[in-house]
């Protein structure tokens, strides 16, 4: 590790060592990733139930939203935890320990964390603070401005041209929505 409590580029990385923080921009690059792939797949997933429930909400109880949210986006991130720890096995040759099982649940962890603003958002909407519609539409846009965060992060430290950085997030954008599109499409149905 670097003195300024970042990783050092010149010195190897042992996935198995306890770092310092639980901040995804001081990981290893490869826990580092897989940190944002989580966090985007959980996004998405919301992002998609909610637009769904905001489409019949009308036919919706808060309760019923609550759950369809809070077990869809538990659903990927539990397949993703699973196709790490498959992914792990077949890299190294065993199964995650120690360490390793800590830094897969703490991914896990990080991307359960998507689902706060929304669910809170949904109980407002259970104990009549606001009406379900609204609560989703929020959480629509708690979403899509996650996603929109997390591009930025994503190539803000990137060693391109701006014009490179805005084509990236132009690039993440239209291919979020064709995913939104689909994932929207085939909840409709």
């Amino acid at each position: 590790m670097s003195q300024a409590g970042g990783l050092d580029p010149a010195q190897p990385v042992d996935p198995a060592q306890p770092l310092d923080h639980d901040d995804p921009a001081v990981q290893p690059p490869n826990v580092a990733v897989t940190f944002l792939k989580e966090r985007v797949y959980a996004t998405f997933t919301g992002l998609a139930i909610v637009l769904t429930l905001y489409n019949g909400a009308d036919h919706h109880s808060a309760a019923y939203a609550f759950e369809i949210l809070s077990m869809g986006v538990l659903a990927v991130i539990l397949a993703g935890f699973a196709s790490d720890g498959i992914a792990h096995l077949s890299v190294h040759r065993h199964f995650p320990r120690g360490n390793e099982i800590r830094t897969l649940l703490r991914i896990a962890g990080h991307a359960l964390e998507t689902l706060v603003v929304p669910i809170g958002l949904i109980v407002a909407a259970w104990i009549g603070i606001l009406e379900l519609d609204t609560a989703l539409l929020i959480a629509g846009f708690v979403y899509i401005g996650t996603l929109g965060l997390t591009g930025w992060l994503a190539v803000r430290n990137a060693e391109v041209t701006w014009w490179q950085k805005l084509a990236a997030l132009i690039t993440l954008v239209v291919i979020g929505l064709i995913v939104l599109s689909v994932q929207v499409f085939a909840h409709s149905h």
